[in-house]
């Protein structure tokens, strides 16, 4: 019999091990294997070996189980700066065989390393720095660069092991001996400054000097902790901080000294004002060459007199110093321009050819001393020129001031743009059009790829809403609704549980329990009113669920626990009758196309009734998680008040014939997805109403933020799958739009306020492309059984699905040929199992009928049959025949 290859081990949601935040990380690990290998193998135990970084001993753990995602770690708990390396091999069997034999064990797999970080405050000796007196401007802070020189005792001559442990206020670049300690972009990244603040942790060993002078220096900018930060201008400060400050603590270690060599960051440090003059989150950065002092980072650097401040400590910060579980913001990708051109005003428009986030690299162009480049981001042109309108009160613009020396490799290094063309002025006419070879674009982080991009974007240390205008905030209602499309795009769960704790954070110790905000980290308190909303807090309960269906990660659910029933019972401003109090402002469908473009809350569906729908929805989800965690009594709880919920919103908003009060794209939606009909008969006339909606409205999306994500995945329900508006990718979109018009079919830009060109959340769809269309999705948490279920339908004739899952790759290819017959080759990981619904046994899900399903184990699959459209409507669905009562208005 023939075994799986092991992955290497995984620690929590980390990639690397290194300076994590637990004690006893949960492992992971997936299954490596040729597509034609390991037919219907399940592991019966595995074999966990620990070894000691520092003592070098080695224990092996086994233990009988069939779980390979998440297990508890089994050897004693580590401490701070404690290091082990894992592997793991595993046992296992293929079906014929688990009833007789043990089974056969795979190879070990490759060592994975973990390495605690700094767990308690008492491991802290530095101190938070800052220049003893204000350089630059009370506001836009200037960047601050930091210096210390320091050599190793003789007796520690020859390092071993060193680590950089290293954070700000705010964000900050690194370095040792004149090298970049790392390629993150931001560190350490935004979070809840008021409850947490992450740090790093850097293997910088091959970077210390063992002879001669060494030195670390570190250059901070005010980042999102002293950046002007919301609408209308914003407001700067938004954490109290009027000062950017650093906290370093190098340790250093050697095989003949058992106490580490240690630098840390207090009064005895140097500072002076950056070249950088400022560099703001919307506004970009200023760099002013005249200024630089080539090799300031660099050991043996003489600063001109008077260049040097000494630098004050700063008392220890009352939040929370956390080791992060999101991973890092990284250039991914270098783009060359598509094109550059004038326009017919005369300006240089360099076309990248795809709505990105990131920044430009000059990589070479000759100035005059005191002249000025500037590089002006914009997502859209409009009449020809740039179209600047969106950016409300964001310059977007980066500018260069010569020193008459070349600028070359030069890219600014504490802001990022949202943009496809850049308009360059300043460009000595001398050095020509600018190139590939003179200018480039770094990314940081049709309709599937849009939504990749616009992704790749906005989640950048946080889940943000857009990447260009001034607001890039943490929404709450897009990340809910995007959650899922997310989750399967990429692995999220690091990131997105990491920003579900500072969701929490606010939520219960600003607001007590009630409230959490519609963005978090929350800068638009107290100008902005933090009223309850539906949808958008709903993310307490509805992401967190959401992770755990793709991660089975029951750690994440517990520690949601406190904030997800504390929005349900103190946060959702209740009527009478317990639903939503009908005074209470929803947000609700927001951005539905028919909306006003100056008021894009006023959409078709009633704001209240969408509050209603999700509320029985979110509680009945919220029951559910109560019963994994094996929370009875609660679960019995809210099962009964979601079912009371769901009678109360049916006498509230759906007539005995069927019809619904709200009668909208979105409305029905909702009501068909979060099964809110008592019976078939009233879902029929549920299922044709969406379909005349639809016709009347030639095929277009009338949806909002609510309907959006629902409403492909309502059709499919009904048996009307075929219809989707692709109409951003027609009109030349690269990433996905705020609004499904933010750009007119004349040309012209949307005029409404609200008009992002790179907004993911209504990428939501690709969910339903995923699932519906690729027939892939979790038939439970954490990917051990999948349900495999695709959907011809229209003029979609072969699908191809690949997911990474925790178990290892699922692959789905299926084609349709004009007669009927249909072919469909799965494989399924290791360890794992899929259930199987072909085309010619799906069933309308109003009707509540089983649908026929197979079972298989891992290995590859081929299905065939020959499958024919759903008659719609179905002859067992056909409406009673009556006239409906004298007060309904039937469909």
């Amino acid at each position: 019999m023939t075994s799986p290859m092991i992955s290497k081990p995984t620690f929590e949601h980390h990639y690397s091990g290194m300076g994590i935040g637990h004690t006893q990380p949960r492992l992971s690990w997936r299954f490596l294997t040729p597509e034609d290998n390991v037919q219907d193998w399940v592991q019966t135990s595995y074999e966990v070996e620990i070894t000691n970084a520092g003592t070098g001993k080695s224990e092996v753990h086994r233990v009988d189980s069939d779980q390979s995602i998440l297990v508890p770690w089994p050897g004693a708990a580590l401490s701070s700066r404690d290091s082990a390396t894992v592997r793991v091999r595993c046992r296992g069997t293929t079906g014929k065989a688990r009833a007789s034999v043990e089974g056969n064990l795979t190879l070990w797999s490759e060592a994975a390393t973990v390495e605690v970080g700094l767990l308690e405050k008492s491991d802290w000796k530095a101190c938070f720095i800052t220049s003893s007196k204000r350089l630059g401007p009370d506001g836009p802070l200037q960047p601050l660069r930091f210096r210390k020189e320091f050599s190793i005792p003789l007796t520690q001559s020859i390092p071993s092991k060193a680590r950089l442990y290293i954070t700000s206020l705010e964000v900050f670049d690194a370095y040792i001996n004149g090298k970049l300690v790392s390629d993150e972009c931001l560190a350490p990244g935004w979070t809840s400054y008021n409850h947490r603040l992450t740090y790093r942790v850097y293997d910088v060993t091959s970077l210390i000097a063992p002879n001669g002078p060494n030195v670390i220096c570190a250059e901070v900018g005010e980042g999102w902790y002293a950046t002007r930060l919301g609408f209308n201008g914003g407001k700067r400060f938004c954490y109290g901080g009027e000062d950017v400050a650093l906290l370093v603590q190098l340790e250093i270690e050697s095989d003949s000294e058992t106490t580490p060599f240690q630098v840390v960051s207090d009064d005895s440090w140097a500072c002076t004002a950056s070249a950088i003059k400022t560099s703001e989150l919307y506004d970009g950065e200023v760099y002013d060459m005249r200024d630089e002092r080539p090799g300031w980072y660099a050991p043996g650097f003489k600063a001109a007199e008077g260049l040097s401040t000494m630098v004050r400590t700063l008392a220890w910060p009352s939040v929370k110093l956390i080791a992060p579980d999101a991973p890092p913001v990284r250039v991914i990708e270098t783009i060359s321009p598509e094109s550059v051109y004038k326009t017919k005003s005369g300006k240089i428009i360099i076309d990248f050819g795809q709505n990105l986030v990131g920044k430009v690299l000059v990589k070479s162009v000759q100035l005059s001393r005191g002249s000025q480049v500037r590089f002006k981001h914009a997502e859209v042109m409009e009449r020809g020129e740039l179209g600047e309108r969106p950016l409300r009160f964001a310059k977007a613009t980066d500018t260069v001031i010569s020193s008459g020396e070349p600028l070359e490799n030069w890219t600014p290094r504490f802001t990022f743009h949202g943009f496809r063309y850049v308009q360059v002025d300043g460009w000595p006419s001398d050095w020509g059009m600018p190139s590939e070879g003179d200018v480039v674009a770094l990314s940081v982080n049709n309709l599937h790829k849009n939504v990749v991009w616009s992704m790749r974007g906005n989640f950048l240390s946080v889940p943000t809403d857009c990447p260009q205008r001034d607001e890039r905030l943490g929404w709450t209602g897009d990340l809910q609704v995007f959650c899922p499309s997310a989750s399967y795009l990429y692995d999220t769960v690091g990131m997105l549980s990491n920003w579900l704790e500072d969701v929490a954070c606010e939520q219960l110790e600003e607001w007590r329990g009630g409230v959490p905000g519609i963005v978090c980290p929350d800068v638009l308190a107290p100008n902005w009113p933090i009223i309850p909303q539906a949808i958008w807090a709903d993310v307490t309960v509805l992401a967190p669920n959401v992770l755990y269906q793709y991660s089975d990660d029951k750690e994440l659910l517990e520690r949601q626990f406190a904030s997800m029933q504390a929005w349900l019972d103190q946060g959702i401003d209740r009527g009478a009758d317990r639903l939503w109090s009908p005074d209470r402002w929803q947000l609700a469908d927001w951005l539905d196309p028919a909306a006003p473009p100056d008021d894009p809350g006023a959409g078709r569906t009633d704001n209240t009734m969408v509050a209603d729908a999700y509320l029985v929805h979110v509680t009945g989800v919220f029951a559910r998680i109560c019963g994994v965690l094996g929370k009875s009594d609660l679960a019995y709880k809210y099962t009964s008040d979601a079912a009371r919920l769901k009678t109360l919103f049916q006498q509230k908003y759906i007539t005995p014939y069927g019809n619904l009060m709200s009668n909208t794209q979105t409305g029905l939606a909702l009501a068909i997805q979060f099964d809110l009909y008592p019976s078939r008969a009233q879902r029929l006339v549920a299922a044709k109403s969406l379909e005349i909606l639809v016709r009347r409205a030639r095929f277009n999306i009338a949806t909002g933020f609510a309907g959006t994500p629902l409403i492909l995945h309502a059709l499919t329900a009904i048996g009307r799958p075929q219809i989707a508006w692709l109409y951003p990718v027609t009109m030349g979109a690269t990433t996905v739009w705020e609004r499904w018009d933010s750009l007119l079919p004349d040309g012209t830009i949307n005029p409404g306020d609200m008009t992002s060109f790179n907004h993911y959340a209504l990428g939501a769809v690709v969910d339903w492309l995923h699932g519906s269309v690729g027939g892939v999705s979790p038939y439970e948490p954490g990917w051990k059984v999948i349900k495999v279920r695709p959907l011809p339908g229209g003029n979609v004739t072969s699908a191809e699905v690949r997911f990474e899952g925790p178990y290892g790759l699922v692959a789905c290819s299926w084609k349709l040929e004009e007669g009927g017959d249909f072919s469909m080759t799965l494989l399924v990981p290791p360890n794992s199992s899929a259930v199987v619904t072909l085309p010619s046994e799906l069933k309308s899900a109003i009707l509540d009928e089983q649908e026929p399903s197979r079972r298989v184990g891992s290995g590859v699959h081929r299905f065939q049959c020959v499958y024919k459209a759903v008659e719609w409507p179905p002859k067992a669905l056909v409406a009673p025949n009556r006239s409906p009562p004298e007060d309904d208005i039937a469909c």
